[in-house]
């Protein structure tokens, strides 16, 4: 229990570390600290600040797309589309850190996280593939996707007084 313990907070200091400052800008001391444990534990429960990175990563995109998945359980065309959106926003509003990160991964983490991406955004592309079957699903997807995201963070940072439904409707204006 301990450990588990020991590990989310390793994570929780380690995204949050991340999203505000950047990969390369936080030490693993810093990290440490932010979680209130030995530079040690990091190594042990993570082998080095880059996996630890990764299993940030993999863990998130892996939650996302549980989520996603669920969001658009028996829900098809663009009814599923619309839970997709509005279940999007709801993972940008709850863990805005994750968002943060997600979206600012360079190139040396694209490898890490592409399948896990490629199954976030496929449960995107089925929804879209069902919804507008003359469209391109991968790119309606991507774009959807980005629209979302970007909105989202949009209404976090910088128009906090908006409603996820505000939101939602902005992004879902723009496929109708």
């Amino acid at each position: 229990m301990r450990s588990t313990e020991t590990r989310q907070r390793i994570v929780d200091a380690s995204l949050a570390l991340v999203a505000d400052r950047g990969y390369s800008a936080t030490s693993v001391d810093e990290i440490a600290a932010a979680a209130g444990v030995a530079k040690g534990s990091v190594f042990y429960n993570f082998g080095s600040k880059a996996e630890l990175f990764e299993a940030i990563l993999g863990e998130g995109v892996q939650h996302l797309t549980a989520t996603l998945q669920g969001a658009a359980a028996g829900a098809h065309g663009r009814e599923a589309v619309e839970a997709l959106v509005t279940e999007l926003l709801t993972q940008v509003r709850d863990h805005p850190d994750f968002a943060k990160v997600m979206v600012a991964t360079g190139r040396r983490w694209q490898d890490s996280i592409r399948s896990l991406r490629d199954d976030a955004m496929g449960v995107f592309a089925a929804a879209v593939r069902d919804a507008w079957p003359e469209r391109d699903p991968s790119l309606t997807a991507a774009a959807l996707f980005g629209a979302t995201v970007v909105a989202g963070l949009e209404w976090l940072v910088f128009q906090p007084g908006r409603s996820l439904d505000e939101v939602r409707e902005a992004v879902l204006s723009t496929v109708r």
